[in-house]
């Protein structure tokens, strides 16, 4: 119908393809023609129980039933499937590693090495995997390549040991999360360690994030179904369950322990939220001072406010306009859209302050300082804004340093700064394409090891600087410039 080979669907009652909810939802529409004739007679309680309309991904053989609104991971319960990939995947690696060796040797000793690269996105020489879409699942990529790029958080992540889920009987053997285990045998730290140890690695060229998608369905419910999802509103849930799961203790040992222990991650980099620090706090988490004054009797209040990441208004000036090139007079830049967040503004009627000295709300001025930076800056564009029917899409293009993004100026003591600890150095770019927030498709640019990809689901491919200037960032990925020698180091 929509002539797409993408997302493919096998409907397993009468065996006809559509296309997933990734592209034009042919699959689910198929789902709801065929409940209406069933809705003309009544059924009885045998036919009730087995109506399940079940379709299954073409590409990950993964089943999803409608009725049911579940996912089933493709494995047995004993997770044999998964057991005989794994064999095959060490076999395939001890291959590759020589394999590997011997194409990096050819491709340094020829003249025509960056070309290559750039031409072909040979994937396999450059080691980098993507992330296969389990329908309507990008906006899932976009954010876990960013993270895979963040190296202090990957690192930390790829290094924790396996964790065993059960005792007893299945103590020292791996277990698999099927649909037959409870919630508690579910854990949002492994499958994440999983994923990230699996992209990188260079022995395929892309990786199902399956496991890791079940428990998130699991532990989010806000995530189940095929519809497109928020990007932003799942980073957020994804670093405040895997802050809260590595506050708690497995094997024994708690996890903020091992935090605690690793000399990487110094007692001055820590912000708790919710609780004790652990690597999501100590990598991402900042303060910020909010200060309101009364209008009436200038009576000021302070409050320190932890966060994980800003969420900047695009200001009203500039939301008009479309493209780089588009209109004339000045171009939204990054600059203009943290002044906006910084500024002190005059908070309107229905965001009265609650004076303790008057006794009843009053007008007040509310101001934003930064009160400590994060070793990673996450800065969020609000592009979707309510209406009175619909949220809409600011499609302005906002001008971002790729390099010296300078903090200085945000900050409460500035005088207490080093001189180059608030800069910072792009590292990551989530980008929204299309109209809607319920619609469209997320890619993400990021840099490893000096060279910039764009990571489009499975497909990875070479980028240079320039294309990366010119998105339309949703998500921005800031990393401190590592201070001089000497100094205390993350």
């Amino acid at each position: 119908v929509c002539r797409s080979n993408k997302s493919p669907w096998v409907c397993l009652t009468c065996s006809s393809v559509h296309c997933g909810r990734y592209v034009n939802g042919h699959a689910k529409k198929h789902y709801e023609d065929a409940q209406i004739p069933m809705t003309n007679h009544k059924k009885t309680e045998k036919q009730e129980k087995v109506q399940h309309t079940v379709c299954m991904d073409c590409s990950s053989y993964s089943t999803y039933c409608y009725r049911c609104d579940d996912f089933v991971v493709n494995d047995t319960k004993l997770g044999l499937v998964q057991k005989v990939r794994e064999h095959l995947q060490n076999l395939e690696n001890s291959a590759f590693t020589s394999d590997r060796h011997r194409k990096r040797k050819l491709l340094e000793n020829s003249s025509l090495n960056s070309k290559l690269l750039k031409v072909n996105g040979s994937t396999t020489a450059l080691c980098a995997t993507g992330l296969r879409n389990l329908g309507n699942t990008c906006f899932m990529n976009a954010i876990l390549q960013s993270l895979s790029n963040i190296q202090q958080f990957c690192c930390y992540f790829k290094e924790l040991p396996a964790v065993e889920l059960r005792n007893g009987k299945t103590a020292g053997r791996r277990t698999y999360h099927t649909r037959s285990q409870g919630d508690n045998n579910v854990s949002l730290v492994e499958e994440f360690r999983k994923t990230l140890c699996a992209l990188w690695q260079g022995s395929q060229t892309a990786f199902s994030p399956e496991s890791l998608f079940y428990v998130v369905w699991k532990i989010m419910p806000n995530f189940r179904g095929y519809q497109q999802q928020d990007a932003h509103e799942f980073m957020r849930y994804l670093l405040d369950h895997l802050h809260l799961e590595l506050q708690g203790g497995f094997n024994g040992v708690s996890r903020s322990v091992i935090l605690q222990e690793n000399s990487n991650l110094s007692a001055s980099n820590k912000c708790c939220i919710n609780g004790a620090s652990t690597v999501v706090t100590a990598i991402f988490g900042g303060i910020l001072q909010n200060e309101v004054n009364c209008l009436i009797c200038g009576t000021e209040s302070r409050k320190f406010d932890p966060f994980l990441d800003l969420s900047l208004d695009i200001p009203s000036q500039f939301r008009n306009k479309r493209t780089k090139n588009q209109d004339s007079g000045p171009m939204c830049t990054l600059r203009d859209c943290l002044r906006s967040f910084t500024d002190l503004e005059e908070l309107d009627e229905t965001e009265l302050y609650m004076c303790h000295k008057c006794k009843k709300k009053q007008k007040s001025t509310k101001k934003f300082w930064i009160q400590k930076l994060p070793k990673v800056l996450c800065l969020h564009l609000k592009r979707f804004h309510w209406t009175a029917y619909l949220r809409n899409k600011v499609d302005t293009y906002v001008e971002f340093p790729l390099r010296g993004l300078d903090m200085k100026c945000y900050l409460l003591e500035p005088e207490n700064s080093g001189p180059e600890s608030c800069l910072y150095d792009l590292v990551a770019v989530v980008v929204h394409h299309g109209s809607g927030v319920g619609s469209g498709h997320y890619t993400a640019y990021a840099a490893h090891e000096g060279r910039w990809f764009h990571f489009n689901d499975s497909t990875v491919t070479l980028t240079d600087e320039e294309t990366v200037g010119k998105a339309k960032a949703y998500i921005l990925f800031y990393v401190e410039r590592q201070a001089k020698p000497g100094a205390d180091k993350l």
